[in-house]
C-alpha cells in the first residue's frame, strides 16, 4: 500500500514542529489522528522514521532519507497546485507573520490595506516578538530580521536599508540644552535598550571610538523608547522608520548630523529553507520588497 499525502503532510509537521501535539494544532487535526497517520506511514514502509522518547522526537537515518523525498513530493505537490489558479487574485491560505513590534506597528500595518485589496483571499495573522524566535517552533511562515544574520537553515531577502538617527524631543533641549559634540552626550540624559545591547552602539565617535550609550532608562523595544524620547525623558537613537513621521512634524529633533557616521541598518524577510516557498508567502514578501526599495 502507497503512502497518502496527508501521512506525508503528518511526518513533516511533526519534524518541522518537534512534538506530535504542535503538529496536530498547525494541521487543525487532532493529535491521535495524527499519531496514527505517522503510525500507519511507518507500517508501509516497514521502517521506524522517528525513535520516541520520553522528551522528544528524534528522526532516525531512514527518517531523514524519507524526509528529504517526503518535503520535495510536498513541495511539488504545492508548485503545482500553484500553477493552476487563474491569477495572483486567487491565491489564498493564512501567512503568519513575525516582527519586532515596531516594524509592525510603523511598516507593516500602514501596508495591510493595499495588500488585502490586491489578494483578497489571503489571510494574514500579525505576531510581534522582539527577539529573535524559532521560526518552526512558532509555526511563522516569514519573519521580519534586523542586522546581519546568523541563522544558515534560513533563506532571508534584503527588504530595505534604514539609516540611523540620534534624535531628541524640543521640550527635553529646551530643558538641558542641545549637545555639540558627541562627548556632551556623557552629561545628558540617555535613553537605550536593555536586552539589544548591540542597539546601545550609537553612529558616532569620541576620541575615534564608536559612542556606547549607558542609558539611565531603558526599554526592550523600540516603540516603547521612542515614545520616552517623545515624552523627552532624554536621548536616544532609533531606525528611520520609527522616527521619520516624528522628525517630519517636528516632534523629535536630529542630532549631530554634520558629525554621524552614517549607519544603515539591514532589515530582511526571512523565510523557512525549503525548495518551494508557498505562492501566498512569495507574493507577500515581494510586496514589501516592492514597497520599501526606495526606504534608506
Amino acid at each position: 500500500m502507497k503512502s497518502t499525502i496527508e501521512e506525508l503532510q503528518a511526518f513533516t509537521a511533526i519534524v518541522d514542529s518537534g512534538s506530535i501535539v504542535m503538529a496536530a494544532d498547525r494541521l487543525k487535526q487532532t493529535a491521535s489522528g495524527v499519531s496514527r497517520a505517522l503510525q500507519r506511514l511507518e507500517s508501509k514502509l516497514n521502517v521506524t522514521l522517528l525513535e520516541r522518547t520520553t522528551r522528544k522526537l528524534k528522526l532516525t537515518q531512514e527518517g531523514q532519507l524519507f524526509l528529504t523525498k517526503a518535503r520535495r513530493i510536498l513541495n511539488d505537490l504545492a508548485e503545482a497546485e500553484d500553477s493552476l489558479l487563474k491569477s495572483d487574485e486567487d491565491i489564498s491560505g493564512l501567512i503568519r507573520v513575525d516582527s519586532a513590534t515596531p516594524f509592525v506597528l510603523h511598516v507593516i500595518v500602514p501596508l495591510m490595506h493595499e495588500f488585502m485589496r490586491k489578494y483578497p483571499n489571503i489571510e494574514i495573522e500579525l505576531n510581534n516578538h522582539d527577539q529573535v524566535i524559532d521560526l518552526l517552533e512558532h509555526q511563522t511562515d516569514v519573519a521580519i530580521r534586523f542586522g546581519e544574520l546568523n541563522d544558515s537553515t534560513l533563506h532571508a531577502k534584503l527588504l530595505c536599508r534604514s539609516r540611523l538617527y540620534i534624535v531628541a524631543s524640543p521640550e527635553y533641549l529646551a530643558r538641558h540644552g542641545q549637545p555639540e559634540q558627541a562627548a556632551d552626550l556623557l552629561a545628558h540624559e540617555l535613553i537605550g535598550f536593555s536586552q539589544t545591547q548591540h542597539l546601545n552602539t550609537w553612529p558616532i565617535h569620541i576620541n575615534q571610538k564608536a559612542f556606547t550609550a549607558q542609558p539611565k532608562i531603558k526599554a526592550s523595544n523600540g516603540e516603547t523608547v521612542r515614545q520616552l524620547a517623545l515624552e523627552g525623558i532624554g536621548i536616544t537613537c532609533l531606525s528611520r522608520f520609527l522616527v521619520q513621521e516624528d522628525l517630519n512634524a517636528g516632534r523629535l529633533i536630529a542630532l549631530f548630523e554634520d558629525q554621524i557616521i552614517m549607519h544603515y541598518q539591514k532589515i530582511h524577510a526571512v523565510y523557512y529553507l525549503q525548495e518551494h516557498l508557498p505562492k501566498r508567502v512569495r507574493l507577500f514578501i515581494e510586496f514589501l520588497a516592492e514597497k520599501l526599495k526606495h526606504y534608506v
